[in-house]
């Protein structure tokens, strides 16, 4: 009798070891079970497997040349087509959709940034911020009313140094417009203006106190945000918040505004001193994504340092289906003929409102990643283009064939 409940359990144990992966993939493909999800969304490894879709294959093959590069993935995270994929591009903004992300996986939703007036002993103030790209002057005055009159005032700005205002990889001649503006932890309207730089900031704020207290010797200085062992016994006496975290991501990627991506992506990895994007790389490692042969040199996309696949692009996109946050992660996307920089496009069409995902504008390079439904279950598609030919229409043309092509099950 005993021989045979050892038998018997024996059988259970081997059942149990040969069908658990088949049933813990199911549950996964399904996401049967929300914690489970969130452990592989953790893991280090996808359950990943490739199965050809002759159609689409024939179509890749038939459309593109060497320059392109596409992965597209089914509801199941299973690769049922590819063409170069494995060839490092730029990928333009198409980085907001990997930084982004990287960003919600560091705080909640209702978080924000904050910018501080502090004060130490009688006479000293120090202005401290977190790269809020909608700061503005009502929002400064608000912050320094806090001052008191007295006969000295010395007021200091803490600030990055000025060598780290910009990425490496940014262009000269980016440099010069509103979107390759300095990230800065203090900037008036993200810097969008050359004329409204740090040190106008500076200015408008020595200005103000003059005016406000005539009597007052007023001293304002930059200082170090590196070592803030001078801010040790200052109290906090005035503060202001940003919008939400989850605010801040929709204008990420929505709107593909770079300033808001790399203040966020500098708060949430603690890197403001320096431009060191090594973090967002090891992130995805330990995600078990290919991250080999892949180089990170900024969160916004507008270095010409960057090299990604589309395969890490669509691979990253369906672990991201098992995050608890992803229902928020996907409603910042830009959406097809809805909202953002998809707006525009196939405004009519059969798609419009079934895309959610990210374009990647650059000199030479040309990027589209996001989630298409098709009769309400994805397909994760990621298309980049470097060359100096760019063909946007043929990429989006692309996405409108995946749509009407048979689905391989």
């Amino acid at each position: 009798m005993n021989m045979k409940k050892k038998l018997y359990s024996f059988f259970l144990i081997v059942l149990a070891l040969v069908t658990s992966p088949f049933l813990i993939r199911y549950l996964l493909i399904n996401k049967k079970v929300s914690f489970l999800n969130s452990i592989y969304f953790n893991f280090p490894g996808i359950i990943n497997k490739n199965k050809t879709c002759s159609r689409l294959d024939a179509l890749l093959n038939q459309t593109l040349d060497n320059s392109f590069s596409v992965s597209i993935v089914n509801k199941n995270g299973t690769i049922i087509s590819s063409y170069n994929d494995k060839v490092p591009r730029l990928p333009a903004s198409n980085q907001k959709l990997i930084s982004s992300a990287y960003v919600l996986s560091k705080y909640k939703l209702n978080n924000n940034l904050k910018t501080s007036l502090l004060k130490k002993n009688k006479n000293n103030y120090y202005l401290l911020g977190q790269g809020d790209p909608d700061l503005n002057y009502e929002n400064i005055i608000d912050l320094i009313s806090s001052v008191k009159e007295n006969k000295i005032i010395n007021f200091n700005i803490v600030e990055i140094d000025s060598k780290l205002q910009w990425p490496k990889g940014w262009s000269n001649t980016d440099k010069l417009y509103e979107y390759g503006s300095p990230i800065t932890s203090l900037a008036i309207e993200s810097n969008h203006s050359k004329y409204e730089d740090i040190y106008t900031l500076k200015n408008f704020i020595k200005n103000y106190l003059k005016n406000k207290f005539l009597n007052s010797n007023v001293n304002i200085n930059f200082v170090d945000s590196r070592n803030k062992f001078y801010l040790k016994n200052s109290i906090e006496i005035n503060k202001i918040y940003s919008n939400p975290i989850l605010s801040l991501l929709t204008l990420i990627n929505s709107e593909s505004h770079n300033f808001t991506a790399e203040s966020l992506f500098k708060n949430a990895s603690n890197t403001w001193n320096n431009n060191d994007y090594i973090k967002l790389k090891s992130w995805l490692k330990n995600k078990g994504l290919p991250v080999t042969n892949t180089y990170f040199a900024d969160a916004s996309g507008l270095s010409r340092k960057n090299k990604i696949t589309t395969k890490l692009v669509a691979l990253f996109l369906d672990k991201m289906r098992y995050s608890n946050d992803f229902k928020a992660y996907q409603s910042t996307l830009s959406i097809m003929g809805v909202r953002g920089t998809l707006a525009k496009r196939f405004i009519n069409s059969e798609i419009s409102g079934k895309f959610f995902g990210k374009t990647g504008t650059l000199s030479d390079v040309f990027a589209l990643s996001g989630f298409l439904y098709i009769n309400d279950e994805p397909i994760i598609i990621s298309i980049i283009q470097n060359s100096t030919n760019i063909d946007k229409e043929k990429a989006f043309k692309l996405l409108l064939d995946i749509y009407y092509t048979k689905p391989c099950k």
